[in-house]
């Protein structure tokens, strides 16, 4: 049962999520985040879900929790009323006439490791993954000039707010030292020099990357820890991979597998009564390329990574010619592909907040059903 203590806002649970998938790491066309609802309300309690439908909001209602976190966004396109004509508005009706906040986030934690497709990985034994395709939009170069004396405070200052990250480096920067010119105006107030009079100073330009969401702090940071009244930097968009953020994964199994053995290995690791694949083509199985919900888009890049298989969801007809005979695609149901995403979002969740109300939900949202004859 919630706990009858007093609980952190909705806020301050989204924050920690928001900690593992930043909200700038969706796609476009998403609609993560919160969807309804007071973020600052007093959280009761979290029901986490895929999709949260009317039957989720109720079993919130019932369960005497508030904060439902949905894989899927339950308002993805624009509406211009709530009359309850389909089943995203009955929902989004229910959560509001009972003060129930639903927050969405979908494709932020398709793209960062850790997230939906790690789970897929993880039940599927693959080691070695990496990010796909990885995104390009994601980082921008801080250029700073700084006082030799001030350069490792800056520099720390910067690291500390997230500047620097590499893949699995952190910290990382370049600088060198140069002179630095300027001339105060007679209000100014210069750290070193005189109002009105030109002034050098031995500096050091500092680089570092910085991700994009988090521009504004680290630049508070750097006019934090840096001595000068005016701060002197450029801040440009680069076009670098982001090697831990962006679409599908690539792992190993750790030992080959027959094709067939690898269809197998699928139908048991998701509980499937039945999936569909490409033309086998009797090689071995041991690099995969797979991508949780409707990934069909990424069937190019998993061939150019070398994938053996690829594994996703929804694939249509004409998407499975996209193998070219060099490797199989193998396509499961969209839920069935995400279900793991309720036991990541509870497990976070939970290790962040062990004495609070976390509970996975148990209605199964799933709209397709299977007739086998």
């Amino acid at each position: 049962m919630p706990s009858s203590q007093p609980g952190p806002s909705c806020q301050d649970i989204i924050q920690s999520l928001e900690s593992l998938a930043p909200l700038a790491f969706q796609e476009t066309y998403d609609n993560s985040g919160f969807i309804v609802g007071d973020p600052q309300s007093t959280c009761t309690g979290v029901l986490c879900t895929l999709d949260a439908t009317e039957e989720v909001i109720e079993e919130a209602i019932a369960k005497g929790v508030n904060l439902v976190v949905a894989h899927h966004p339950i308002l993805f396109k624009a509406t211009k009323g709530l009359t309850g004509k389909n089943y995203a508005e009955k929902a989004l009706i229910k959560a509001i006439q009972n003060k129930v906040v639903l927050y969405a986030i979908h494709t932020n934690l398709d793209n960062v490791m850790g997230g939906v497709n790690s789970r897929m990985a993880m039940a599927l034994g693959l080691v070695d993954t990496q990010v796909l395709q990885p995104r390009k939009d994601l980082l921008h170069l801080l250029i700073t000039y700084v006082p030799e004396a001030y350069l490792a405070p800056v520099q720390s200052a910067l690291f500390a707010a997230g500047a620097g990250e590499i893949g699995q480096y952190s910290a990382c920067s370049f600088h060198s030292p140069g002179t630095g010119g300027f001339t105060g105006s007679n209000q100014s107030n210069p750290f070193v020099g005189e109002p009105g009079k030109a002034h050098t100073e031995k500096e050091e330009r500092v680089e570092v990357l910085v991700p994009r969401h988090l521009e504004k702090k680290v630049l508070k940071a750097l006019h934090n820890a840096h001595p000068y009244e005016e701060v002197a930097y450029y801040l440009i968009p680069v076009n670098n991979a982001h090697s831990t953020v962006g679409s599908g994964l690539m792992g190993r199994l750790p030992t080959p597998l027959l094709e067939q053995d690898w269809l197998k290995k699928v139908q048991a690791c998701f509980g499937l009564k039945a999936l569909q694949h490409s033309p086998l083509l009797g090689k071995p199985v041991q690099k995969v390329a797979l991508c949780g919900g409707s990934g069909s888009f990424l069937s190019g890049a998993a061939r150019a990574a070398g994938a053996d298989v690829f594994l996703t969801a929804d694939v249509k007809y004409h998407e499975f010619f996209d193998a070219e005979n060099q490797l199989v695609i193998t396509s499961i149901g969209h839920w069935e592909s995400e279900q793991f995403t309720i036991d990541l979002l509870f497990e976070h969740l939970q290790a962040k907040f062990p004495t609070f109300a976390v509970l996975k939900s148990t209605t199964v949202t799933n709209p397709v059903a299977y007739f086998m004859g």
